[in-house]
This record gives structure tokens, C-alpha cells and sequence, in this order.
């Protein structure tokens, strides 16, 4: 099978998108298939991949670096013309997502489309324009947008119904990106510790994401107040290290001197730990090195990080919301909570406080996150859509053409 990908975000930016494509791509390959990618240019990074092809684009940064891709480009058609492709799948609604559906409709095939986003949550990055307006019209154009494609995928089930009240009426399949298991072999939990000078006897909270507004970052530094006030450790007379919890921060984003400034006014500096962009082949030493993952964001859809928290065996606090909302078992492999930070640090607290929950709760992630949401069981999953969309469209072909239409 031929299949080309159109997606506004790739390499090497390192968000949840590119990590969807990428470890989609490389299972589908590893499969006999052949997959192109058409992504923006992005000044001055090289593909080593052959079957990659940017199209032109405007290099901005309004929060963070983002090229804009221009969706008409000459040696593009060309390229596209002289390729035989069996199925598009477009990651977005807009840009390059608009390519990609005008391919799809010269060429007569199946146009699947994946919703990444919710998209009412991002209009932090609309300048100038109020942002029900933006949300509207964003969530609009997406409902337009899938309701124009054979298929619609979802990362996770939870959001199928807002799709559906939004006015999504095409089929719609829920399908994990899938955690990748050699990414995860020999993780390093001592190296890190020693490297950040954490105790033996500290607990490590875990916070991966991008340091914007729509990921819900502050609520998870206000809440680490009551943690800390509570800290069952480092109290006079326990013989336990002045040090009780540390917050590790993983991640890049406008928020970053806001949230150290915070650290600095509620004099909690020595408890938090920010360590910047952490590439994916060293992310698994930062995962095995912490002791529970928190997440606090509201905007997810698919969960890529969660999960891989819950493969290397961490126990979850979370805000319930959409994308996480369908991968982890509350009370069997962590706490789902309100968006209220008391519920939550009470949550984290019992885990803090109960070393055999948090060990419980960690062999019940792994297991759940093995048994379900391993990138081969997601690549066969996507597989089928593929099949079932292209016969479909055979089918509807044949029966065109008997009725001489």
C-alpha cells in the first residue's frame, strides 16, 4: 500500500503530532508499506528520509517556533502526479490538510483524517481576534473538513462525543498512536537522580509538556504549595532528608520565566527542577528516575505522554478530562481528579505516603499500557481504516460506473 501523510507538524519539531506520525510511519514501514510524508520546510534541518517532501513555508515564532506552510507549490504537484498513492491521511483540518484533499478528490481516493486537536483550546495563539470567535470558526472549519473525508480518526474515545455535538456526522474510530517498546529499553533511574542531585529517599513528581497556557501548567505549581505544606518526609524528628518532593519539568514554552518567578515568590525553588527540551532517546531515563506522573492539561486529545508513563510503570495523578480520560483506570493505576488543586495533591499525597499503592498502581500502568496501547496494535488498527476506506471507495466506483454514471 501506498500512502501519503500530510501534516503541518514534523520533524524536528517534537510535539504530540510528530511523534504520531513517526511512530505510525516507521510501523507501517517496517510492514512492507511504502509512506510519504508532505510537511512544511523547516529552515535549515535535513531530512534523511528520501520519501519526505516539504512544501515552502513561512518560518514564524509567536510563542514558539512554528513554520506556516503554503499549501500551493508547483514542484509539489509535480511530485504528487508522478506517485501512485492508495490512501491520504491528513493530521489537520487546514494548510497542508487542504492539499491533501484536493489530492485526494483529483485522484479519487480515500482521504482519512485524524483530529488531533481540540481546537478550542488553542486559541491562545490567535492574535487580535476574540477567542469565541476563533474557537468558532477553527471548530467549524474542522466539523467541515471531516465531514468531507471517508473517515475520521480519533486518539482517543473520549472525544467522540464532542466531535459528535460539534457536528461531526462521518465515521469515527478511535485509535492510540501507540508506545513504541524499544524507545523504553535500559532506561538509566540512578544516572538521572545523581545528575540532578535528588535523594535516595526524595519522591519525584513527573511533569512532561509544553510550557504554554493551554496545558494547564500553573494549576499543577499551585497544587505542589499543598504537597509540600504536607509533606509526610523531611519533617523535624523523621531521620528523613530536609528534601521531601522535587517536581521535575521537562518541556519548553512562554510560560517558563513565569513559572520560576512563581518558584521564587512562594519559595519553593529548591523543589522544582526544570530541565528544558529532553530529546526522545534520553526521555526514558527522566521517566524511570520519577515516582509518580502528574498531568494537568484539559486540551489533550491523544495521551501520547500519560502513556508513556504508564509503559515505564508510573502511577498517574490527572485532571479528568478528554484523551486521558481513556487510557488510564481510575483507582487501579492512579487517581483521575477535579481541576481542583486540593483533590489533587490529596491525591498525590496518598501516593507519596503509601509506597506499596504507588508500586500497585505502577505494575497496574504497565500492564494496561502493554496490553493496549503498544504502536503494533495501533499500526494494525490504522491498517484496516486504510483497507476498509479504499474498498469502499472501490466499491462506490464499480457502482458508479455500472449505472454509466
Amino acid at each position: 500500500m501506498n500512502i501519503a501523510i500530510f501534516t503541518n507538524n514534523y520533524l524536528p519539531n517534537p510535539y504530540g503530532v510528530t511523534v504520531s506520525v513517526e511512530t505510525f510511519r516507521e510501523e507501517l514501514e517496517k510492514r512492507g508499506h511504502t509512506v510519504y510524508i508532505f510537511a512544511p520546510k523547516w529552515k535549515d534541518y535535513v531530512d534523511t528520509n528520501p520519501r519526505v517532501f516539504r512544501y515552502p513555508s513561512i518560518d514564524i515564532e509567536f510563542k514558539f517556533r512554528f513554520p506556516l506552510a503554503i499549501p500551493y507549490s508547483w514542484r509539489m504537484r509535480r511530485i504528487l502526479k508522478n506517485l501512485k498513492i492508495d490512501v491520504i491521511h491528513s493530521q489537520h483540518p487546514n494548510l497542508l490538510g487542504s492539499a491533501g484533499r484536493r489530492f485526494a478528490k483529483k485522484k479519487k481516493i480515500p482521504l482519512v483524517f485524524t483530529w488531533h486537536t481540540l481546537y478550542d483550546h488553542y486559541t491562545n495563539f490567535v492574535p487580535l481576534i476574540p477567542k469565541k470567535w476563533a474557537a468558532d470558526y477553527i471548530t467549524q472549519k474542522a466539523v467541515a473538513y471531516a465531514n468531507n473525508a471517508d473517515v475520521v480518526i480519533a486518539p482517543t474515545a473520549s472525544i467522540i462525543p464532542i466531535l459528535r455535538k460539534w457536528g461531526v456526522k462521518k465515521e469515527i474510530i478511535p485509535i492510540a498512536t501507540g508506545i513504541k517498546a524499544e524507545k523504553f529499553v535500559g532506561a538509566d533511574r540512578e544516572g538521572i537522580r545523581k545528575k540532578l542531585a535528588i535523594a535516595p529517599d526524595e519522591i519525584v513528581l513527573f511533569l512532561v509538556s509544553r510550557l504554554t497556557g493551554e496545558k494547564n501548567i500553573e494549576f499543577v505549581f499551585r497544587a505542589l504549595k499543598n504537597i509540600l505544606a504536607d509533606c509526610p518526609l523531611g519533617k523535624e524528628g523523621s531521620g528523613q532528608s530536609a528534601g521531601c518532593v522535587k517536581l521535575l519539568v521537562t518541556g519548553e514554552g512562554y510560560l517558563l520565566p513565569k513559572l520560576k518567578k512563581y518558584c521564587v515568590k512562594e519559595k519553593i525553588t529548591e523543589s522544582v527542577i526544570f530541565t528544558g527540551f529532553i530529546s526522545p532517546e534520553e526521555i526514558k531515563n527522566y521517566f524511570a528516575a520519577s515516582d509518580i506522573f502528574v498531568h494537568s492539561s484539559k486540551s489533550e486529545t491523544q495521551g501520547i505522554v500519560p502513556l508513556e508513563a504508564m509503559y515505564m510503570g508510573l502511577p498517574v495523578v490527572a485532571v479528568d478530562s478528554t484523551g486521558i480520560s481513556s487510557l488510564m483506570l481510575n483507582k487501579a493505576n492512579g487517581f483521575l481528579v477535579g481541576e481542583d488543586e486540593k483533590e489533587f495533591s490529596g491525591a498525590v499525597l496518598k501516593l507519596i505516603k503509601d509506597a506499596d499503592l504507588r508500586k500497585r498502581f505502577g505494575e497496574a500502568s504497565g500492564k494496561i499500557a502493554r496490553e493496549n496501547f503498544t504502536s503494533e496494535v495501533s499500526a494494525d488498527k490504522l491498517l484496516k481504516v486504510y483497507e476498509s476506506a479504499i474498498d469502499d471507495r472501490k466499491k462506490i466506483g464499480a457502482k458508479l460506473r455500472s449505472s454509466g454514471a
